[in-house]
């Protein structure tokens, strides 16, 4: 776009309106354009939510001229556990509106508190990395932590500070390797072990079918073998402009003995660093906890993520995590019941977990 273009552009009008199937390769296209956008911006999760989950969609978009300027994604959550929501993202990290300007900005906001009020939800939530001003009700829990990724391998793995590089040592010492994963079937089974475990319902096997359908090579599986060709450590990466961003993992019990989980990522580190991508996104965590600690102990600095609420029938942030009291008689159950039972039921409990 020349100049005159872009002046010509901002003098327009705005519009704010719902998606149409017809703006799919442009919503794409700005998502890969614009800065402020991510991964779970993308319209394929679109489908996902609609399809796998269940939910309604009201994705938003701003434009003028009708050129794209702004998108805001918002799924529609009902639970009798959980209550009524408009969340943009649930199950991602990030979410909230990605515009390449202010008044586009601003502009979705409106829309999506006067369509919270419309759909009569209790609350409004934005997973904003950026925040959407002191106006909004705020939870200060997760943080993100990302860092660039050098040029050299070995420059890499010299960064990671010495205590967590022995353990990674340690894995390359105990002959582990890595595999791509075409099918999700090992992933799963270490997925769905570390979430009993953990006392917290799976996801169905279907979701991540489907992921990786929609999303192509920008969904990758990495398995990690031990000598004996047992999978024993697993994770599910997207991949999105230049970025890694590790997001689904499992393991066995004997992962931790076999340093395989510390292998694992370095790995995955190690692949991104040799195709050429820039950054590691190691995710959210939540404070105080011991995802929190690990990735610290990578020598990566959390950031903080600016979750933020418009509050139409409630008097307080929604506190639906594993931290709140409240949940954790339903975590030690969890943990009891047959594995069967938790892959069969754990979906129809996770898709409203959010």
């Amino acid at each position: 776009m020349n100049p005159a273009e872009a002046r010509s552009l901002e003098s327009a009008a705005l519009v704010v309106r719902d998606f149409r199937e017809s703006d799919r390769r442009s919503w794409e296209e700005f998502v890969f354009a614009c800065p402020a956008a991510t991964f779970f911006h993308r319209i394929g999760w679109r489908e996902i939510y609609e399809e796998v989950f269940r939910h309604r969609t009201r994705y938003l978009l701003a434009e003028r001229s009708e050129r794209i300027v702004g998108v805001l994604p918002l799924v529609q959550m009902k639970s009798l556990l959980f209550g009524h929501s408009l969340v943009s993202l649930p199950f991602a990290v990030y979410g909230g509106v990605a515009a390449v300007d202010e008044e586009a900005t601003h502009s979705l906001h409106v829309h999506a508190v006067a369509l919270g009020r419309e759909l009569g939800v209790e609350h409004l939530e934005l997973r904003n990395l950026v925040s959407a001003g002191p106006a909004w009700a705020h939870q200060d829990l997760h943080v993100t932590f990302r860092k660039p990724l050098l040029v050299e391998v070995e420059a890499n793995l010299a960064a990671i500070p010495r205590k967590q590089r022995a353990m990674v040592r340690k894995g390359i010492q105990r002959q582990l390797r890595g595999e791509i994963d075409l099918r999700v079937d090992r992933f799963f089974e270490l997925y769905a072990d570390n979430m009993h475990r953990h006392g917290t319902p799976p996801y169905s096997k279907r979701y991540f079918e489907t992921l990786q359908r929609v999303f192509g090579d920008d969904c990758e599986l990495l398995t990690v073998l031990s000598p004996q060709g047992q999978a024993v450590s697993g994770v599910l990466s997207f991949y999105f402009r230049g970025e890694v961003l590790p997001y689904y993992a499992g393991d066995r019990v004997e992962a931790r003995e076999l340093a395989a989980n510390d292998f694992k990522y370095w790995d995955l580190m190690r692949r991104a660093c040799e195709r050429g991508l820039s950054t590691f996104d190691f995710g959210r965590s939540k404070r105080d906890t011991g995802s929190f600690d690990f990735k610290e102990n990578w020598g990566f600095e959390p950031t903080p993520l600016h979750y933020e609420y418009q509050l139409f029938k409630r008097q307080t942030v929604p506190q639906n995590n594993p931290a709140n009291p409240k949940y954790r008689r339903a975590i030690e159950l969890w943990r009891r019941l047959p594995r069967g039972v938790v892959n069969a039921v754990g979906p129809l409990l996770s898709r409203n977990l959010g």
